[in-house]
């Protein structure tokens, strides 16, 4: 890349020279690595500390020292480095990371140079930083002109000088020697920071320094950060005192180290290593040396033409970069950066940029010549480095007979083979886009499947049909065409397509067509929507929008499964969501969830199945809601007849654009009015963008029992209590404590006191152990309030206002249990309600994620209906609970009482909402108790979904039971 080498060039260069590689499970920088030195025949030592073994990769490059180092974590930096420098056998080194480029060069000029000068330890050059983006390269100036020769014949002279104008020398061709003495005088466990300077501090106090005027590494810039979340700046320059110490510490370290340093005792050399602290502290924070400017971006789209470099209004000149040489180094640079993409920013840059070439390589019903063509130059534009693309178009000029092109075309393409890395479509496979790709894909039915589905289609009149009605507002004649495209590439042809559009109709059509074209303007197309669905003979319709694209399975599925539920009357699908930067995600959304739909419409009332005569009866659409036109009449329907006949299809049928978290005052306004048909003079508010919130505003202020298991507890027990009595607002509440037989003096007499102060808390005692259902039984039965609160004993409140937060749910009169949001002590979630997941098993919804989160469209931050909530803070209607039975003493006296609780609710028709407007500090970890699961899997088999809603697609839930669907 860089020029050629003899062959005793190369055996001298091996002799003297050792690049050792650090990598960590990043095995795409280790290969593009690997990749760029298999032109400079070094001797190459890999330090991998990566979980899995990268030996394959390396062994396609001779000469490479591989060694799998995982008892080295990322943070074991110091040991890993220590035995890699053990292993050097050359008189010279460097280190090297596995995201930049040492410029060979520059390395052959420093040798050269210590080779020359015995007196020096070690000798580098200036960097340039880049950052890799989809299809450019952003280059930074890192470092500014400094000294260069730090000779000092005093090494107290030339610490300071270096550290007063700090380049970090860490990648420098060092001698081997030094940097062995190094490693093996530091401490270990030393933190990355002091690392970095005692570095400095050892070479300089040992040997003179030379910083050549030369082009010596191009290096990935950091994302914002250190990588290892360390600043040098902040341990050489804070001044509170354990940041004092440790400076301190350090420098009495290194004034006890071998150096060069004449006729100063270990006070003074003590002094010095201070004085060096500050000067490369009043360096940096002056911006002497070191510094982050853009200075060019290189944008490389035409494969056939050299990089377009862009020059911001400030350059350097003085520096080494400007010239031909260098510049034509840096587009080989490019080349291995964009064929052999792997940075986070550059993949997550690419994600949707391979995507859209994917489906632009996906041959429609209607192709042509021209139109394969038209795509195929489409997809080059946005990335000349997709190997399909660019054969696919070298085939192309080459059957038009456009020799010239072909052949540079193809040539490209050889010099792409040429590089190890996996193909467009299967980097997309890696990312999440394509892995939903993928799994639309491996929903097909297979040839024989889809013969079996026509045949017994044929037999119910086709199966009915659907009736797309298209909005086309914008006159979009690009967006309607995609849309088209994927109509006709499914495999449901049970569809007609009704237009409602802005422009003029390019034919005369009828609504018996299977394309009819219907001229509206912005102020009647819902009356015409209206009147068409009155006129229509299709038994199903969908509101849809010019643009959106159906998925090759999604009708096809819709109508085997509506042949068979004549009681539907509406139905929500699955869809896959396209961002605003192209990629996709998938909306699995959770059944027919009346809270999420009423708090967060933009998430839940698009995309609806509606079967007809139910829109019709229901008066159509109203255009005083039209920016909520499908949440207005769902709200409607359940006016109508509650949540029965509403649907939930497990069926992606749509890939769409993602709503925009935007308030709608229409939502609001249709929220109001049917809440106020449902008996509420409810106050709704839009606390964020395209979320509402609902204050039920009940009159009544019933009597809350919190109940409270003791059990030898007394610490966590107290913590909880006192976070009760300081915290609750709300004043109508008791708290009952039901101990468990405890044995411990001190809880019997802290128990003993708190029955005597009376109060808000009674104590409740068993004279014998009882399982955890028995206990909060026989306290519930003891209960004054209207409504129960189990709570666990090592749980502590955190808002002011829970307990009305939980009556704002609980006092409707479809809600049978309502559950808080669990986090931990640190602000981590731990529970946002319980999922029965796809596996038989309960899950903890959304655990990990930040207390704060918002989640996908802002679902976490409103009140929706979970299969169950836990009882480390569930609230329950005392009558409700006395109805169900209360917790399960047999199957579920230790575990899972709280679910079985919350699906018995619902098998009586009742709602268990889970809400975020009540924070918990609890562990939220569950039991495990295999006989009480299995358990509740015999019981409640038929609540289990299919799939685990809302979670990355797994790969073995892709295909569909075809021939269970028809059989």
């Amino acid at each position: 890349m860089q020029g050629n080498f003899a062959a005793d060039q190369a055996a001298t260069l091996r002799e003297r020279f050792t690049l050792v590689l650090m990598t960590h499970n990043r095995p795409a920088f280790l290969q593009r690595t690997l990749q760029y030195y298999s032109d400079y025949p070094c001797s190459i030592l890999v330090l991998d500390s990566s979980t899995e073994s990268a030996e394959a990769v390396a062994a396609r490059y001779p000469g490479v020292e591989y060694l799998h180092l995982p008892q080295f974590s990322y943070l074991g930096f110091q040991a890993k480095l220590t035995y890699g420098v053990n292993r050097v056998s050359t008189p010279f080194m460097a280190f090297a990371a596995d995201d930049d480029f040492l410029l060979f060069d520059g390395l052959n000029q420093s040798l050269d140079f210590l080779d020359a000068n015995p007196d020096y330890g070690m000798c580098h050059g200036y960097c340039l930083n880049y950052l890799a983006e989809a299809t450019r390269v952003n280059y930074y100036r890192r470092n500014k002109k400094v000294s260069e020769d730090y000779n000092a014949p005093q090494a107290e002279q030339r610490l300071l000088d270096y550290m007063g104008e700090f380049l970090p020398p860490f990648f420098a061709v060092t001698r081997t020697a030094l940097l062995r003495q190094w490693f093996e005088l530091l401490p270990e466990g030393t933190s990355f920071e002091w690392q970095e300077i005692g570095h400095v501090y050892f070479l300089l106090t040992n040997a003179k320094a030379r910083v050549l005027p030369i082009a010596y590494a191009v290096r990935e810039t950091n994302y914002g950060v250190s990588d290892h979340n360390t600043e040098v700046i902040h341990v050489l320059a804070f001044t509170d005192p354990k940041s004092v110490a440790e400076r301190e510490q350090f420098a009495d370290f290194l004034a006890g180290l071998p150096s060069a340093i004449e006729g100063l005792d270990h006070g003074q050399r003590r002094q010095l290593a201070l004085d060096s602290f500050a000067a490369m502290a009043e360096g940096l924070f002056a911006g002497r040396a070191l510094t982050l400017e853009l200075l060019w971006t290189s944008s490389w789209l035409d494969p056939l033409k050299p990089p377009v470099r862009s020059f911001e209004r400030s350059q350097y000149v003085e520096m080494p970069f400007y010239n031909q040489a260098f510049f034509d180094l840096l587009t080989s640079l490019e080349f291995l950066i964009h064929a052999m993409p792997a940075g986070r920013v550059q993949l997550q840059q690419l994600e949707p940029l391979l995507l859209r070439q994917e489906q632009l390589l996906q041959a429609q019903a209607h192709d042509t010549p021209g139109t394969v063509w038209s795509r195929l130059w489409d997809a080059l534009k946005r990335s000349g480095f997709n190997r399909e693309v660019v054969r696919g178009l070298a085939e192309q000029l080459r059957d038009r007979g456009e020799a010239k092109d072909s052949e540079a075309m193809f040539a490209w393409l050889e010099r792409l083979e040429g590089v190890p890395h996996q193909r467009g479509r299967e980097l997309l496979g890696s990312m999440r886009s394509g892995r939903l790709l993928d799994w639309l894909e491996a929903r097909k039915p297979d040839a024989a499947a889809q013969g079996a589905i026509a045949e017994h289609l044929a037999l119910h009149q086709g199966g009915p049909q659907f009736g797309i009605l298209l909005l086309d507002l914008e006159n979009n004649q690009a967006a309607l065409q995609e849309t088209f495209d994927s109509l006709v590439g499914g495999l449901s042809k049970a569809f007609r397509i009704m237009v409602f559009t802005t422009g003029e109709p390019p034919m005369a059509t009828s609504l018996h067509n299977t394309l009819h074209f219907i001229k509206v303007s912005r102020d009647d197309y819902v009356e015409r929507i209206n009147q068409i669905a009155r006129q229509t003979s299709c038994e199903w319709l969908l509101l849809a929008e010019a643009g959106d694209q159906f998925t090759a399975t999604g009708l096809l599925r819709a109508g085997l499964e509506l042949l068979n539920a004549p009681e539907c009357r509406a139905v929500a699908v699955d869809e896959i969501q396209q961002q605003a930067d192209g990629t996709w995600r998938e909306l699995l959304r959770p059944g027919v969830n009346l809270d999420l739909l009423q708090t967060n419409p933009g998430l839940m009332a698009r995309h609806w199945l509606l079967r007809r005569e139910v829109l019709v009866e229901a008066g159509g659409f109203d255009k005083q809601y039209a920016d909520a036109l499908e949440f207005d009449l769902l709200l409607r329907l359940i006016e109508r007849g509650g949540l029965n006949g509403l649907a939930h299809l497990d069926e992606p049928l749509l890939i769409t654009l993602a709503p925009q978290a935007t308030a709608s005052e229409q939502a609001r306004q249709a929220l109001v009015r049917h809440l106020a048909a449902r008996g509420y003079r409810a106050q709704v508010s839009a606390p964020l963008a395209g979320t509402l919130r609902i204050d039920y505003r009940h009159v009544e202020r019933p009597l809350v029992s919190i109940l409270l298991r003791s059990q030898d507890n007394l610490d966590a027990l107290q913590r909880c209590l006192k976070s009760i009595l300081q915290r609750t607002r709300y004043a109508r509440y008791e708290v009952l404590i039901a101990d468990n037989a405890s044995q411990s003096p001190q809880l019997l007499e802290w128990l003993a006191q708190q029955q005597r102060d009376g109060g808000k808390v009674r104590v409740l005692q068993s004279a014998e152990r009882l399982s955890p259902a028995a206990l909060c039984n026989a306290a519930s039965a003891e209960a004054k309030g209207d409504y129960l609160v189990l709570l666990a004993a090592d749980a502590e409140v955190v808002n002011a206002n829970w307990i009305e937060a939980l009556l704002n749910q609980a006092q409707r009169p479809e809600v049978g249990v309502v559950g808080g949001k669990l986090q931990s002590a640190d602000g981590k979630l731990t529970q946002a309600g319980l999922l029965l997941d796809a596996d038989f098993g309960v899950t903890p919804a959304y655990a990990g994620e930040a207390g704060n989160a918002l989640g996908y469209l802002n679902c976490l931050a409103v009140e929706q209906n979970r299969p169950a909530v836990s009882a480390s803070c569930l609230m329950v209607r005392r009558e409700v609970y006395q109805a169900l039975e209360g917790l399960d003493e047999t199957a579920f006296a230790q575990a899972f009482g709280d679910v079985d609780l919350c699906l018995k609710a619902a098998a009586a028709g009742l709602l268990t909402v889970w809400t975020p407007q009540v924070q918990i500090i609890h562990s939220g970890v569950l039991a495990t108790d295999p006989s009480a699961l299995a358990a509740l899997r015999a019981k409640w088999s038929a609540q289990w979904p299919g799939a685990a809603h809302g979670q990355v697609l797994a790969p073995g839930k892709a295909a569909l039971d075809w021939a269970g669907l028809i059989g």
